[in-house]
């Protein structure tokens, strides 16, 4: 397939609003990507397309533009990907210059389905639906009804995965273990999924998951470390703050003290951690110790990655607000002041770091400790000139 050079398809989730009667698409991988799949009558900045979906026949695909000269060109690369897909033939992708071919119907997908931005490119494979703990008001990533946690049938995602063998052979080289909390599964349960994906995905080279703090407790160093050789070589855990009054607050269901256990016990099995840190999470009363804190931990843990997203609630902060009535959100100043307050008291060594979710204004990139003065450089002149900094547009920042 080809598309204009200078261009690129952008796949997009999309989840159909009944009360609104529009397409509400996200997606976590182009920076500045607008992703509200409504076309305005009037004053239109963006468009969008929605077409078939191989995932699931009501989720479909959206490409969106952010000016009116691009829909045209928009409406010939969804007529290409539509056939693409209706082929079952490989799409190729022109941002990565890759060939990927898209699941048909060997895995059950439950929409919404999550992952992180750097699972672009892998076979989302869900061993669970929901999140076992699905408590923390300040998430709203399973809150849907058919978003119940449950495990998925052993033999469902043993199934799912000989015919992804069947199908893709050795196209797939990484696999991301769905939904919210993978790890909450059995060892036992666990050697049995990574054992299927070795024998029949081979190409395999990485396999990650969602890993919740609490669903280390039970699991052994010995029980991570056959996880680890068997592949799992990669777990994001969202520690959202290493203070425990904001931890508290939100209903997290974690501490300081446990979130560093887990994050410890990976470690010695060799496993790789990428941390989440919420900027913002403490709201203004908390925001310092939510920053220091949450620091603290990081210097503790030594983790091989760690991002900042900000936190936002586009269903409303009904939830977060019955627990912490005080709560008042940041200005974008106080999230680059909180944000400089946190690096500053960062004392990690080898760590990638990256602040470039689509929820966040300011992008962020480097390698700390190496690059924490020109971090902090990027943040003082931001703050000092907020109007000359290149902050993300409200209306692009994907929520």
């Amino acid at each position: 397939m080809q598309t204009h050079p200078q261009h690129s398809l952008i796949p997009v989730r999309a989840d159909w609003d009944d009360e609104a009667g529009v397409w509400i698409a996200s997606s976590a991988d182009i920076e500045g990507l607008v992703t509200e799949a409504a076309i305005p009558a009037a004053g239109i900045k963006y468009t969008t397309l929605t077409i078939k979906n191989p995932f699931c026949e009501t989720n479909p695909i959206g490409l969106i533009g952010r000016t009116r000269a691009s829909a045209a060109r928009l409406a010939f690369l969804g007529r290409c990907l539509d056939l693409c897909h209706r082929r079952a033939a490989p799409l190729t992708s022109a941002r990565k210059g890759r060939r990927i071919r898209m699941p048909t119907d060997a895995i059950r997908y439950v929409a919404p389905v999550y992952r992180p931005p750097s699972e672009a490119e892998s076979l989302i494979l869900p061993v669970t639906d929901g999140c076992s703990w699905n408590r923390c008001t300040f998430c709203e990533m399973y809150t849907a009804p058919q978003k119940g946690f449950r495990p998925r049938a052993e033999e469902e995602v043993l199934d799912s995965i000989r015919r992804c063998g069947k199908e893709f052979g050795s196209e797939v080289q990484r696999v991301f273990l769905a939904d919210g909390d993978a790890m909450t599964l059995s060892t036992r349960r666990l050697v049995a999924v990574l054992e299927a994906i070795r024998r029949e995905l081979p190409s395999v080279r990485r396999i990650s998951s969602y890993c919740l703090p609490r669903n280390l407790r039970k699991k052994s160093p010995e029980e991570l470390k056959e996880l680890g050789a068997l592949g799992l070589s990669l777990v994001y855990v969202g520690a959202e703050s290493g203070d425990d009054e904001v931890l508290e607050r939100v209903n997290k269901g974690e501490t300081f003290a446990t979130t560093l256990e887990s994050l410890e016990k990976l470690a010695l099995a060799g496993i790789k951690r990428s941390v989440m840190i919420l900027n913002g999470l403490g709201g203004q009363d908390l925001s310092r110790q939510h920053a220091m804190n949450s620091a603290a931990l990081m210097n503790a843990a030594q983790p091989e990655f760690l991002a900042t997203l900000v936190v936002s609630f586009p269903q409303g902060e009904e939830r977060l607000r019955a627990n912490f009535p005080g709560w008042e959100p940041l200005s974008v100043l106080g999230l680059m002041q909180e944000m400089e307050t946190f690096i500053s008291a960062l004392e990690l060594k080898r760590t990638v770091f990256r602040s470039d979710h689509a929820s966040n204004w300011l992008v962020l990139k480097g390698n700390l400790g190496a690059d924490k003065p020109r971090l902090l450089h990027d943040l003082e002149a931001a703050i000092a000139s907020p109007e000359a900094a290149r902050l993300r547009p409200a209306w692009a920042r994907g929520l």
